[in-house]
């Protein structure tokens, strides 16, 4: 006797580790942050511009750093049919040089001020705050290196986070030099960190050879409690970094904005050059992993990715971070308009007539709803009902041939025809009321 087969269950599809759906009930914060980034760059002067997803490898391995964790180990690399090798972008701001260069930006008036909005991909451990696909806001300023633009930036970060209704957000603020004064802290690093190797983990093992500004970026334990005694480099800055630094402070002091000086702060990018800063929540301070934004001064990305020496300042922010926190702190968004009125259809007739009428609603700015798959007229009603709108709005079969509708207010029950041509005006005069 043969036995019945099973039949095999079909796949059910996940989102890929580390990515996740934005459902519809997380979309109002989105639109919030999107429109408060949208008013803030506009009054500052912010030009958008969007570059492609996917750059070439090449680009990172020589702006972001060839020996960056995000180089190393944190890109989605390919090679295409024709032989390219591209990578989906970790972080905007390569993308951005490029595309200054590539399209002749440089002949813009001084300085441009660029904003974008979009995904990136970096292949980490998915963990609270960190994804695989994320989202950041990102503004620069290239073409000038007044120390006021630092500070620009970094004020226009806090006004965004003001503006979404974040509360008590710290900077974290540090200046690492430039290619002049960094080689004699460098080797203050080095000399402090040659006795320890044995303490350190096996990543700070390398950055000690490859690039020993970054052991101070290390986020495991056990290096931090070494780094606390490390040499600091704002001892070592040069007399232009040293008077650069200061006028940011400030600028800072005079905006009453609320910093901190992090003599261990970094960042782990290796374009940066004197101003670097971060935005902590207060409750989670000391939690690099936290860090709502970001940025820095990178005078020489410009020159290294084939331009002439161009100074620049710059910043980005996570938005699923911004959103995790908005959530914390009990943020309200955006409400959505509710609709006053409900469109109610019966028969084939009316519901033709229906699609129409519910455009011309909308183009008249009342905000309306429907439901176009629904026959019955006390599903209908029910649904508006549960909505609260003031008044239904049917049309049936008999409406449709008169060229009326019938308004009916839900609050009193009581139905009046009205012509189809003067139906608007009617709705707007009673809606006022």
């Amino acid at each position: 006797m043969s036995k019945k087969l099973t039949p095999k269950k079909s796949k059910l599809f996940q989102a890929p580790k580390g990515m996740r759906d934005i459902l519809p009930e997380e979309q109002v914060y989105w639109q919030k942050i999107i429109q408060v980034v949208k008013n803030i760059a506009s009054a500052y002067g912010f030009e958008k511009i969007d570059t492609p997803i996917l750059e070439e490898t090449a680009l990172f391995a020589k702006g972001t750093g060839s020996t960056t964790d995000i180089v190393e180990k944190e890109m989605y690399s390919l090679k295409t049919k024709g032989g390219d090798d591209l990578s989906l972008r970790p972080e905007f701001t390569p993308g951005i040089i490029r595309a200054y260069l590539e399209n002749g930006l440089f002949s813009w008036p001084q300085p441009v001020k660029l904003y974008s909005l979009g995904p990136l991909f970096r292949h980490e451990h998915p963990q609270a705050g960190r994804y695989r696909q994320f989202h950041q806001i990102n503004f620069e300023i290239i073409g000038e290196k007044n120390p006021v633009l630092d500070s620009e930036i970094i004020h226009l970060f806090f006004i965004i986070f003001k503006e979404l209704g974040l509360k008590k957000i710290n900077i974290q603020i540090n200046s690492i030099g430039c290619p002049s004064c960094r080689p004699v802290f460098r080797k203050l690093l080095v000399d402090y960190y040659r006795n320890k190797t044995k303490l350190i983990c096996a990543d700070c093992q390398e950055r000690l050879k490859k690039n020993p500004l970054r052991l101070l970026d290390c986020r495991r334990e056990k290096c931090q409690e070494i780094t606390e005694g490390a040499p600091q480099i704002i001892d070592d800055l040069c007399s232009e970094c040293r008077s650069h630094f200061k006028n940011v402070l400030e600028f800072l002091d005079e905006l009453d904005l609320p910093y901190f000086l992090n003599s261990h702060l970094v960042r782990g990018l290796d374009y940066y050059t004197k101003t670097v800063f971060e935005f902590w929540p207060e409750e989670t301070e000391g939690k690099a992993q936290i860090a709502l934004a970001a940025g820095g001064r990178y005078d020489d990305l410009v020159k290294l990715l084939g331009g002439r020496p161009t100074p620049a300042v710059g910043a980005a922010a996570g938005l699923e971070r911004i959103i995790a926190l908005m959530k914390a702190q009990a943020v309200k968004t955006l409400n959505k308009p509710l609709p006053r009125l409900f469109l109610v259809q019966l028969g084939d007739l009316g519901r033709k007539k229906s699609l129409k009428l519910f455009e011309e609603l909308r183009k008249a700015g009342l905000a309306a709803a429907a439901s176009f798959s629904r026959d019955s007229i006390k599903a209908q009603l029910k649904i508006a009902d549960k909505l609260g709108v003031k008044f239904s709005l049917i049309l049936g079969q008999k409406e449709a041939l008169d060229k009326t509708i019938l308004i009916r207010d839900m609050s009193s029950g009581v139905q009046e025809i009205v012509p189809t041509e003067k139906v608007i005006k009617e709705l707007k005069k009673r809606l006022k009321k």
